[in-house]
């Protein structure tokens, strides 16, 4: 019974705390607004790219995000992705092999001025 109602807590605190997806951006990507920033993903190949906008979707710099990494479910299998702050607003990584339908990522950075990020997407 207290590992149900711990299970049910935690499903909850996620939910809560999970990024609210919007649509398709401007790039084709998913998008999702966390906290007033949006965050597209595109993945072309083995390259995943991550674009950051305000909530006016003017660019969000990427410039001194630290700790920045991308979680990859894919095919039975999970991968830390090391991302990079490429200017203007972009945050990139490579894959070790192109993404699968239905494989699933979350991000994770935190911003110059200490904002943390976290997305959760799914590739379709």
């Amino acid at each position: 019974m207290l590992k149900r109602i711990t299970a049910l807590a935690l499903i909850g605190l996620a939910s809560t705390a999970a990024a609210h997806e919007l649509a398709k951006g401007p790039n084709g990507g998913p998008l999702v607004d966390v906290a007033g920033h949006h965050i597209e993903m595109v993945a072309k190949g083995t390259e995943l790219v991550l674009i950051l906008t305000d909530a006016a979707d003017k660019p969000l710099s990427s410039a001194g995000t630290k700790a920045a990494r991308a979680i990859v479910q894919d095919a039975g299998k999970t991968a830390t992705v090391a991302l990079s702050a490429v200017e203007p607003n972009r945050l990139v990584g490579t894959l070790a092999q192109p993404l699968g339908a239905g494989a699933r990522i979350v991000i994770s950075a935190t911003l110059a001025d200490g904002h943390a990020l976290q997305a959760r997407f799914t590739n379709n």
